[in-house]
């Protein structure tokens, strides 16, 4: 009998080559294993869902991290992640946890 844990690193190597191929086939996410994807403004429109004229007035402020060569401008997929994600919306369960650890480190101030 196959040892259970060599057939899942096998399958798991099956799908990853997979998902390589199909990524290899997308020329607009070439590359996305192996580092940071560079968008323009159009492929980040799309990929927020916002209009091209909504990224140009974000980067004109400098509310979203971009870089500029020229007229161009250039946007790091792994940076785009990280600003959508900062304005996270807490659940019940996490401000519970966080007034939980508040008044536990700071007991001293409420006796």
């Amino acid at each position: 009998m196959e040892n259970p844990f060599e057939l899942i690193n096998e399958r798991l190597e099956r799908i990853e080559n997979l998902l390589k191929n199909i990524y290899n086939k997308r020329g607009d996410l070439d590359g996305c294993f192996s580092g940071s994807i560079v968008m323009n403004t159009k492929s980040v429109a799309t990929y927020l869902d916002l209009s091209v004229s909504c990224i140009y007035k974000l980067t004109c402020t400098r509310e979203i991290p971009h870089s500029k060569r020229g007229k161009r401008l250039y946007f790091d997929k792994n940076e785009i992640d990280k600003w959508v994600m900062e304005n996270k919306c807490f659940t019940k369960k996490d401000i519970d946890d966080l007034a939980s650890d508040y008044l536990l480190k700071n007991r001293n101030k409420f006796l």
